[in-house]
């Protein structure tokens, strides 16, 4: 449900905001666009309280304290080294993603030509392709493997950039984003019951933290990278270049998924993550 929300959210909304553009303006648009950002913060005002927090026991936020976090952090990476190396493999390979994204609105326009009509149209299909890998993930979700949740929904992803990073008019775009949108459903909906599997409860909110911080520097870092060299070679190098390196690193990244040996990693089955465990895995 979690990964239905985000990567839905992730593609629909984009959707629903190209179809208000056609409908009305740009400015009315980014004006809703504000006033529902103003709802969702005030939505979150009624959550129930479920919580018994005891105020004097939460740590003064110091140096010492934030030093303690990472100390955590790093001893929970170093005793689980399979574990964290297929989240932060996962993170590095959708910053490839990040960065073919950064440049979309250039490419599909001036490269392949889309007008924007064919570019709010085309975020739009894209939406539809994300729903309905939703709804499909939804009803045979028990039926499918965690490893080849991920290992498929990110090759599959990766071929839809690939079909987008080769194309040549709006039907050929279409098919890749449709591609793309349908099966990184499935990726992040594998991804997260990974994640939420392996890491406890205890230190989840400071691993989280800690890789978001790093995939956030390396992001910015290498978008920065990208959009030079888009300046230097032509963007549709740069982007069949992306695609082709984030399609081997996903091959790479399925294969270790793969390995027999690993599978007591992907069980499914309900786990007690409520003591903090740093033992090695």
């Amino acid at each position: 449900m979690r990964s239905f929300a985000s990567s839905g959210a992730f593609i629909v909304g984009p959707a629903i905001g190209g179809s208000l553009i056609l409908v009305t303006s740009v400015e009315i648009t980014l004006w809703l666009n504000a006033l529902f950002f103003l709802i969702s913060a005030i939505l979150l005002l009624f959550l129930p309280e479920k919580e018994n927090i005891e105020k004097d026991t939460i740590p003064t936020l110091t140096m010492d304290q934030v030093m303690r976090d990472f100390t955590i952090v790093k001893k929970f990476m170093i005793n689980n080294k399979y574990i964290s190396f297929v989240y932060f493999g996962f993170i590095m390979i959708m910053i490839f993603s990040f960065a073919m994204d950064a440049q979309e609105v250039v490419f599909t326009q001036q490269v392949v030509g889309l007008s924007e009509f064919e570019y709010s149209l085309l975020i739009s299909i894209t939406g539809i392709g994300s729903v309905a890998g939703a709804f499909l993930l939804s009803v045979f979700s028990n039926k499918v493997s965690l490893r080849y949740m991920i290992t498929i929904g990110l090759i599959m992803t990766t071929i839809g950039y690939i079909i987008y990073a080769f194309s040549w008019s709006f039907t050929s775009i279409v098919v890749g984003f449709v591609v793309l949108g349908f099966f990184n459903v499935y990726l992040n909906a594998g991804i997260m019951t990974f994640y939420q599997n392996n890491v406890p409860v205890d230190i989840m909110g400071r691993v989280t933290s800690i890789y978001d911080l790093i995939q956030s520097v390396i992001q910015v870092i290498f978008i920065l990278v990208i959009g030079l060299a888009a300046d230097l070679v032509s963007l549709r190098l740069t982007i069949v270049t992306l695609a082709l390196i984030m399609f081997l690193s996903s091959i790479i990244f399925s294969i270790i998924v793969l390995k027999p040996n690993k599978k007591s990693y992907f069980r499914e089955d309900d786990n007690d993550k409520g003591d903090l465990n740093l033992e090695a895995k």
